[in-house]
């Protein structure tokens, strides 16, 4: 008598893709937002008078209770112990929440309120509307990270042995083209009606984010059913705090997260002052640096799915963080070094496929990796341990950066506020500090890869098994 095989419903190919196909796209809204005011920093400071400083602490600023209120931490406890479907709905909400904030703060209705009037009472060099945005972008962040990490484990949780890579790289794909369509719409959007404009298109998207977000929610409990998980703990062996020093114990992964945090330091803290730069040494509109930046995550969307499958059938997962991290720091290293009058735009077309490149090598790499580390019943806490190291990075460095460029560009800041439009920003001093990242991020990827050869977790071996 033949012994029957259980089937469930992530053993349909057709049921795995939709419900990626339904978490990517809300990961699509959501990194259109993250990056929708960085086209626009030129016409903040002159609209509303933010300067590189206040622009770098806007972009550190949706960290911030993740990192010094331990947020993330707690999102990845809260992802073990509530489960997927909770975590994923509370997400949603909080980015909804901080993105209207975020556009209630560059309102007309809001700079004649009397809340601007009593928060321009502190902190008086930072305007009443940038001290808002911080908060609304904060929030934000707590839903994106938390969104971030639950979406990982959802994939782990339907592709495992499977097509994993591939659905993580194709994941991170659709993200991408959310930051080409940023940087595509964000400055036509503002050209109609203002930097507010940008934002409200934003937090529309937002919605429409939640919404394919809830309707994944009836697939999981589904397959929750299925597998005999009762949607709120989820593991077999249940996940306690105390786990979290095991995670913290683990050299592979505390080399990973380090790996993570240098070079994704280098990655998004850039996005923000990329077009900038693209426009200050081209000497174009912001519309067209925009536009030229917009090819950056168009290279990472395409080649991420071709990276994971490859990942996939032949591995070499460590050793492709390395090369992306080389790549990585020979484009921020052109960007700094080459001078105005060579950086034409071939040159800068090329530098940022090269850089879209290591953008595509290194997250494909990496993220799958993290199940060979850790143990399935804390793969939440380990995500969200990552994300919050990630997180310190990725707050710190958009303030460092902006202190850097005004600390390197005496009286420009100045200039662009009182409406001179040929003041320009030289970005050598910053871009040098990225390319400084790119080289600490390939000395962790070389401990990866010793560590990896001590403990034997395999991230070289390929992730399908037949």
């Amino acid at each position: 008598m033949k012994e029957v095989i259980k089937q469930s419903l992530r053993d349909s190919a057709a049921a795995r893709w939709i419900a990626l196909a339904l978490i990517s796209s809300t990961m699509f809204f959501a990194y259109f937002f993250v990056d929708v005011a960085a086209p626009l920093q030129s016409m903040l400071e002159r609209d509303h008078h933010w300067s590189p400083e206040v622009f770098g602490m806007l972009g550190g600023s949706e960290f911030f209770l993740n990192v010094f209120a331990f947020f993330l931490i707690l999102s990845g406890v809260i992802l073990d112990k509530m489960g997927i479907r909770f975590t994923i709905i509370t997400a949603g909400l909080a980015m909804v929440l901080g993105g209207a904030i975020k556009y209630y703060a560059l309102t007309e209705g809001f700079a004649s309120s009397g809340l601007a009037t009593s928060l321009g009472g502190f902190w008086p060099s930072v305007p009443a509307s940038a001290k808002l945005a911080f908060f609304g972008f904060a929030i934000f962040g707590v839903g994106v990270e938390m969104a971030g990490i639950t979406v990982s484990k959802t994939i782990v949780k339907w592709f495992k042995g499977k097509e994993l890579a591939l659905a993580m790289g194709l994941e991170m794909a659709t993200a991408r083209l959310g930051v080409f369509a940023v940087f595509r719409l964000s400055p036509l959007f503002a050209e109609s009606g203002g930097v507010n404009n940008s934002i409200f298109w934003g937090v529309a998207f937002l919605m429409i984010g939640f919404i394919t977000f809830f309707i994944y929610t009836f697939m999981d409990a589904r397959l929750d059913k299925e597998i005999g998980a009762d949607g709120s703990s989820e593991p077999e062996e249940a996940f306690k705090i105390s786990d979290l020093w095991l995670i913290l114990k683990n050299p592979g992964f505390l080399a990973i997260a380090s790996l993570c945090v240098l070079f994704y330091s280098a990655i998004f803290p850039f996005q923000k002052f990329a077009t900038d730069m693209l426009s200050s040494k081209l000497n174009v509109s912001i519309v067209d640096a925009a536009a030229m930046f917009s090819y950056f995550p168009i290279g990472a969307m395409v080649l991420t799915p071709f990276i994971g499958a490859f990942l996939d059938r032949k591995g070499l997962g460590a050793t492709m963080m390395f090369y992306g991290a080389i790549l990585l720091t020979v484009s921020h290293l052109i960007f700094a070094l080459v001078p105005a009058e060579a950086f034409t735009p071939f040159v800068a077309y090329t530098t940022i496929v090269v850089l879209g490149l290591a953008f595509s090598l290194v997250p494909a790499s990496m993220w799958p990796s993290v199940p060979k580390i850790v143990e399935d019943r804390f793969l939440g806490s380990a995500y969200g341990l990552i994300f919050w190291i990630q997180n310190i990075g990725l707050l710190a460095v958009p303030i460092l950066i902006g202190s850097v460029l005004s600390s390197s560009n005496p009286g420009v800041a100045e200039a662009i506020a009182n409406g001179d439009e040929m003041a320009k920003y030289n970005y050598t001093m910053p871009e040098l500090v990225f390319a400084g990242f790119g080289v600490l991020a390939m000395i962790m990827a070389v401990v990866l890869k010793i560590v990896d050869k001590k403990q034997g977790f395999g991230l070289d071996l390929p992730n399908k098994r037949d």
